[in-house]
């Protein structure tokens, strides 16, 4: 899946500019070079890979990986035009460190699949609805719920004039409100229990019109919602009035295509096709970007963004098939994790010019586990499934700067 850079002229005047001056960002670099040194306080051990044992020449590239509320249930979706759920604890059963990673197949790990009339950009289950509705967007620029125990849409939206929808997401008010973002250049806030979805309201965030690649409410009750264009910018809104964004965040140098907040409202965590992550305060007097991560490698394609706010922890996949993880405190990756060929459809990516890594997915962690252990999933563009397995490091052992493992 990818998405072409758009140019944009400078904002309207009404438009906050929040573009640190030349001695601020000089500042901020000298700081980080002043910072101590990444590293790794977790050990990421491969639980389970999960691949397809078909020799179909049909593409199975993952473009969404979601953990439902409750980490029950785990769902993809991509090219394949299928939602699969896999039962989170047939992934990781209980931990034999003698054992090796389980090596399962598609179609004895799903439990449920679930055809879409077209390929699929985004899934975000709705909340208040027990982990039993999910929401994805299209390539056809639909966005459709799904009741997940019948197997069957019970509603849908067209208002995206047939362009893409990229990315779908939902309030965490009560009753929720969806959002979604195009390549016609709106984000759209919608109500889904109305037949249709009735428009609530609608911005056009780029003044010339540029696609709109994410969208994201922040974690808490509130009304906050980021948005991502291809215009290099993020734009963050007061959803109960969605006129004028209330800020304006510029870093980038290339399209934004995934924002995530790491708190309620306040810290965002953004990603581009510039090959690089960047942690913004929008508390701060000039919502400036607070840190940049580089290390990973993305010029052209979407592959993933998730955080894991307990644990201050940022995964991304990569164009080189390997899977990155970040600690909010440093610029540089704490792990590294590269995938092997799996399964027919890896190798015959491997074939002609290799895979990437496509998406990625922080397990919730709604246990009370006290912070201590983590699960991190990560799919391929050859729609493979890795699941790893993070336990804090014991006191005075931190490891190594950056873990690297094939």
């Amino acid at each position: 899946m990818k998405k072409e850079e758009h140019h944009q002229e400078s904002p309207p005047d009404h438009h906050l500019k929040l573009q640190p001056t030349a001695e601020e960002a000089e500042s901020i670099i000298v700081q980080e070079e002043e910072e101590e040194r990444a590293r790794c306080e977790w050990d990421f051990n491969l639980r389970a890979t999960v691949s397809s044992s078909s020799s179909s020449t049909v593409s199975d590239a993952l473009g969404v990986i979601e953990c439902d509320p409750y980490d029950r249930l785990l769902a993809t979706g991509g090219i394949a035009r299928k939602i699969r759920l896999y039962p989170l604890h047939t992934l990781l059963p209980p931990i034999d460190d003698s054992a090796p990673p389980q090596q399962l197949d598609h179609a004895a790990a799903c439990s449920r699949c679930i055809c879409t009339p077209a390929k699929l950009s985004s899934l975000r289950w709705r909340p208040h609805a027990g982990g039993a509705v999910i929401g994805c967007g299209d390539y056809d620029g639909v966005v459709t719920e799904y009741d997940l125990e019948r197997g069957i849409p019970t509603f849908e939206r067209d208002e995206h004039g047939g362009r893409r929808v990229w990315s779908v997401d939902y309030s965490n008010s009560h009753p929720a409100i969806g959002a979604s973002g195009s390549d016609d250049g709106t984000a759209q806030l919608w109500d889904p229990r109305c037949e249709g979805g009735e428009c609530v309201a609608a911005v056009r965030p780029s003044v010339t019109g540029c696609a709109v690649c994410c969208v994201e409410f922040g974690s808490g009750a509130g009304s906050v919602l980021a948005v991502g264009c291809a215009d290099r910018r993020v734009y963050v809104y007061d959803a109960r009035m969605m006129v004028h964004p209330v800020l304006i965040l510029e870093g980038h140098a290339k399209t934004v295509t995934y924002v995530k907040f790491l708190d309620e409202t306040s810290t965002l965590v953004s990603s581009a096709i510039d090959g690089s992550l960047k942690l913004w305060d929008l508390k701060s007097s000039q919502a400036a970007a607070v840190r940049t991560y580089r290390g990973h490698s993305n010029s052209r394609n979407f592959v993933g963004l998730s955080v894991w706010a307990r644990g201050g922890l940022l995964g991304c996949g990569s164009e080189n098939n390997r899977a990155f993880v970040y600690d909010r405190r440093w610029g540089e990756p704490i792990w590294v994790h590269g995938f092997e060929p799996a399964g027919f459809g890896s190798e015959q990516q491997q074939q002609h010019g290799g895979g990437f890594v496509s998406s990625v997915c922080w397990k919730r962690g709604v246990e009370d586990d006290g912070g201590e252990c983590c699960t991190f999933v990560a799919g391929g563009s050859d729609g493979s499934l890795r699941v790893f397995e993070g336990t804090k490091k014991t006191a005075g052992d931190d490891g190594p700067a950056v873990t690297f493992r094939r």
